[in-house]
């Protein structure tokens, strides 16, 4: 299968129906290997074309993987240095993983390595705004998020 250049509107629920999070996809490369994307997502919109509708169901170990409770821990803030501004939903990078901070209680601080939707089965609605061949100079690694970094 060809790669493609695609801008979708994605209306991400959860198998009961309940709206996960709503976004607009512009000009995604989208490769079964190497997109970006969860592979079965990229799988389900192959061959997409403009103005076309998905959905696209996976299940947990195809999304985001189990809920794993070895990625949730807690800290005290006297534990790590650069802690002082954290709040709840903020990203951390600590020996090369990231975790979101879920909890602050006093001067404990629980954080979670899991994605925020780990252990849900998914279903991704996809409207395609635009669907074209990928050129050779669309082919690019994408760009890692930043975090902040804790010690």
């Amino acid at each position: 299968m060809k790669a493609q250049v695609i801008s979708f509107r994605c209306v991400l629920k959860n198998m009961f129906g309940r709206i996960l999070s709503s976004t607009v996809n512009c000009d995604i490369v989208n490769q079964v290997h190497g997109s970006g994307l969860l592979s079965a997502l990229a799988e389900g919109l192959q061959d997409l074309r403009a103005g076309e509708r998905r959905s696209i169901s996976l299940r947990a170990d195809q999304a985001y993987g189990f809920y794993d409770p070895k990625k949730s821990f807690t800290r005290t803030r006297e534990e790590l240095r650069g802690a002082d501004g954290l709040k709840i939903g903020d990203l951390v990078k600590m020996q090369d993983s990231s975790y979101r901070v879920v909890e602050i209680m006093g001067d404990t601080i629980t954080f979670d390595g899991n994605h925020p939707f780990a252990g849900q089965d998914l279903v991704f609605e996809i409207e395609a705004l635009m669907a074209r061949e990928a050129t050779p100079d669309d082919l690019i690694e994408p760009v890692e998020e930043s975090a902040n970094h804790l010690h």
